[in-house]
């Protein structure tokens, strides 16, 4: 196995929404090492955020409110302060904000006053409040990480006790993370019937839109929505790229298809500020496009992400989670995820990675709600002999389970284990990113050492803030396939300053895939994976052949 390392350099990246990074530039091949492949990092968390009107808020002097002190009322004003005139007449407060973090606001605030002493009290909307003093004109910033995602209002009230006045200026802001209301699992678009858009194929080059704020219950201002993303009927090989309605299309991809395939994926997208999601059929030849909803992101309390290390709960193969033996053609198990392994109870959602294996015919599987009516949806697609895995998040019903159906008319065996799970109690709010392409082993313009090798991993640092940053939502996609294999995707136990002073030691991959190929096969699917105490997450390739990977990133989680 030939061990090298390439080190890449890339633009901060922001902890805000809407964010803008840099394309990743090769700084070329520097000393082999005895592990990995480094990958381009990126700092996610970093700065204070873009100043896009998404997420900056101001509030000029002049909508400053002045008013009497209680004790000056019904009297005649008079200077206190030496060379001051009565009532500080040009006092002010300027007020301007960014989303600093997931819950977290800073304010630039500009007082503007005559020479005395000011006293200035900060309400942040939330119950908790800060003071400072100050003499004259003042300058500063001031951070506050709120408790829950949402909108609030800040005031800042600065008193001239020796003039008898205040000023007040009030301030509106939104945290910019985002939190994750489970829904039950619903068709919102399927262009064979007719539901969402115009009976009949999307066009090779063509798009097509799914109405997401305003449909199926979903309310307005949703920021990112959860979907299975299926496309079927292909007559020839292309890609499906998911992205906010309004916005440029991006370069990276969802779903990955060849002719005669039907593919689904799960896709985070975000949702463009009239309500609508695109979807852009990138191969040349005509396809159906289905999609549907199992949840969504938006700036209201609701349910936070806690990333885990992938845990199994059900293995058909070994009578894990369920009974001993393959799931027979059209029946379903249920099975507990809430209160067991590390899960709480009172969750709301759960993030799995399915796995079919050993399905004795074509067929599907849908995720829902445990004990719940079987949804039109579904979640992976196989073939017979297939081995198949897709990511997946599926509400669980209240006493915490979830089913899983098998659709085929002959029994498979079906493997499910957990990445994550959603729950009020949970302290991870989504921040959406602009879709940008981390890594592409075909492109010898940013990577210089081809296809990930067989049994070898590339570690991608990601973040300094971690474990502040607590996940990552990424697209990974295996291509050029030599054999079978599977990926892992897992973080990365060594420090960044452990592998760049020749002091880290090889990682343990976890006994899990996030997905599963065959020789010639281009595989796509979505990855939620906590990002460790390091910030670096390792992506190996557990076949013995090489294969090409393209990885794509679409948002993060982030405490506080």
């Amino acid at each position: 196995m030939r061990n090298h390392r390439l080190v890449v350099s890339a633009a901060v990246i922001a902890a805000s929404v809407g964010l803008i990074p840099g394309a990743a530039q090769a700084a070329g091949p520097v000393k082999p090492d005895a592990h990995g492949t480094k990958a381009p990092d990126l700092n996610l968390g970093q700065g204070r955020g873009d100043t896009s009107s998404s997420n900056k808020f101001t509030s000029p002097a002049d909508r400053t409110v002045r008013k009497a002190l209680p004790s000056a009322e019904g009297k005649t004003a008079t200077a206190q302060t030496p060379g001051v005139a009565a009532d500080n007449p040009n006092l002010a407060v300027q007020l301007t904000g960014y989303g600093a973090s997931a819950h977290g606001i800073e304010i630039d605030s500009v007082i503007t006053s005559a020479d005395a002493s000011l006293s200035v009290t900060v309400e942040w909307g939330d119950g908790k409040s800060d003071q400072f003093d100050t003499f004259g004109n003042d300058k500063r910033t001031l951070a506050h990480t709120y408790a829950e995602v949402g909108a609030y209002t800040v005031k800042y009230t600065v008193t001239d006790a020796a003039n008898n006045v205040t000023a007040v200026n009030d301030l509106a802001v939104v945290t910019p993370g985002s939190d994750f209301t489970a829904h039950t699992p619903t068709r919102l678009l399927d262009t064979r019937d007719g539901t969402g858009a115009a009976q009949g194929k999307v066009a090779g080059r063509g798009t097509t839109r799914v109405k997401i704020a305003g449909n199926a219950n979903i309310p307005a201002g949703v920021t990112a929505v959860a979907l299975n993303v299926t496309v079927t009927n292909t007559v020839g090989g292309g890609h499906v790229t998911a992205y906010a309605e309004g916005s440029e299309r991006p370069t990276t991809s969802n779903v990955n298809f060849s002719a005669g395939q039907t593919v689904p994926n799960l896709v985070i997208v975000p949702v463009g500020k009239n309500g609508y999601v695109e979807l852009f059929n990138g191969g040349w030849e005509s396809v159906d496009l289905i999609a549907d909803v199992t949840g969504y992101f938006s700036r209201t309390a609701s349910s936070g992400y806690t990333p885990i290390e992938p845990s199994r709960f059900v293995d058909t193969r070994e009578g894990l989670g369920t009974a001993r033996g393959q799931l027979g053609g059209r029946k379903s198990f249920t099975t507990q995820i809430g209160g067991l392994r590390g899960v709480p109870s009172g969750i709301t959602a759960v993030a799995l990675n399915v796995t079919v294996t050993n399905p004795k015919q074509a067929g599907y599987l849908s995720a829902y709600p445990g004990g719940g009516a079987v949804p039109s949806s579904s979640n992976l697609n196989f073939t017979a002999g297939q081995t198949i895995a897709n990511s997946v998040i599926v509400p669980v019903s209240a006493d915490g389970r979830i089913s899983v159906f098998n659709g085929a008319w002959s029994a498979a065996d079906v493997i499910v284990d957990v990445v994550g799970y959603y729950s009020p109690g949970s302290e991870s709010a989504y921040m959406r990113v602009i879709p940008e392409r981390l890594l592409d082993t075909r492109d010898s313009s940013q990577w210089s050492y081809g296809p990930l090798e067989g049994q070898g991993y590339i570690y991608m640092p990601l973040s300094t803030k971690a474990p502040s940053i607590t996940g990552v939502v990424l697209n990974s996609t295996v291509t050029n396939t030599k054999g079978t294999g599977y990926l892992t995707v897992s973080p990365d136990p060594n420090s960044i300053e452990s592998y760049n002073n020749g002091t880290a030691g090889w990682p343990d991959a976890p006994n899990s895939s996030n997905l599963n190929w065959t020789k010639g096969a281009t595989v796509p699917n979505l990855v939620q994976t906590s990002m460790g105490y390091n910030g670096i997450i390792d992506f190996w390739n557990k076949g013995w052949e090489d294969t090409d990977l393209v990885v794509d990133i679409f948002g993060y989680y982030e405490k506080g």
